[in-house]
């Protein structure tokens, strides 16, 4: 069985959900992960809910191209989060026939922040979605124990942990713990590379996420090792957003070399 790969939006952000679909077949990806709604307040989003015309485009281009949406982003929780804000979100998500939400645990109430996920987990399971946690050093759920039990604790069998191989190893987060995680847990991982002396302030390590990672096997994160421990029949989503890199090489150029890199480290077959 062939792996599949998907185009992180955060990797070329500066494109629209159609013209993401475009670069993402002529690269050769199966799938994109689109951005909805804005990770901090002002920040990019292409919000298909309240714009017709761009997601009547977008399901063209998926027509066309055979290419999925894998997953919608992103969702915060925090201490305001209500759910039925989102209700578009949801309904949108099933039109592009999306399969997982990228969360974000961001409330340091523990109580409240399993409350949440619950509800989270119970709203978007009518409309054929995962709500998927990825742990960032600098948020409440901050590494991957902290993320395993909220979604224990929530108690929905949609709910899931989102590894990104750079928030994983900065937040020391282990091997075995990534090895005695329940394959029921994990829906889909993303790959990315960086390098070994990784930052040991957020505001550099924000940097470095969002615009300077590396291509895998271009850095020093254990992305075999990682991979050996999750399931081997996941969709692992290209996150590797690079400023100078895709300026330089251009999007197209700059998104197949990422997905080549991701498919000489990992193999392109299941075993």
């Amino acid at each position: 069985m062939s792996r599949r790969f998907s185009l992180a939006h955060l990797t070329a952000l500066n494109l629209n959900p159609p013209d993401l679909v475009d670069t993402a077949a002529q690269a050769g990806y199966q799938a994109v992960g689109l951005r909805l709604l804005p990770f901090t307040f002002g920040g990019v989003a292409y919000r298909l809910m309240d714009d017709p015309l761009l997601l009547d485009e977008t399901l063209a281009r998926m027509r066309d191209t055979g290419v999925q949406v894998q997953d919608i982003e992103i969702l915060r929780l925090n201490e305001t989060f209500q759910v039925s804000p989102y209700q578009s979100f949801f309904e949108i998500g099933q039109r592009l026939g999306a399969k997982n939400i990228l969360v974000a645990g961001e409330d340091r109430d523990p109580n409240r922040l399993i409350d949440s996920f619950a509800r989270l987990c119970e709203a978007c399971k009518p409309y054929g979605l995962t709500a998927d946690i990825e742990f960032m050093p600098w948020l409440a759920v901050n590494n991957l124990p902290t993320a395993r039990a909220l979604i224990e604790a929530a108690g929905q069998d949609n709910g899931g942990v989102l590894i990104d191989p750079l928030h994983f190893t900065r937040s020391g987060s282990t091997l075995d713990q990534l090895a005695d995680l329940p394959d029921s847990m994990v829906h889909y991982a993303q790959i990315c590379d960086a390098p070994e002396n990784l930052p040991t302030d957020t505001a550099a390590l924000l940097q470095l996420s969002r615009s300077a990672r590396l291509a895998p096997g271009e850095g020093a994160i254990p992305l075999q090792a990682m991979f050996q421990r999750l399931p081997q029949d996941i969709l692992i989503s290209v996150e590797i957003p690079n400023e100078q890199q895709s300026h330089e090489r251009g999007h197209v150029a700059w998104v197949r070399h990422c997905l080549e890199a991701s498919r000489q480290v990992l193999g392109p077959e299941n075993d």
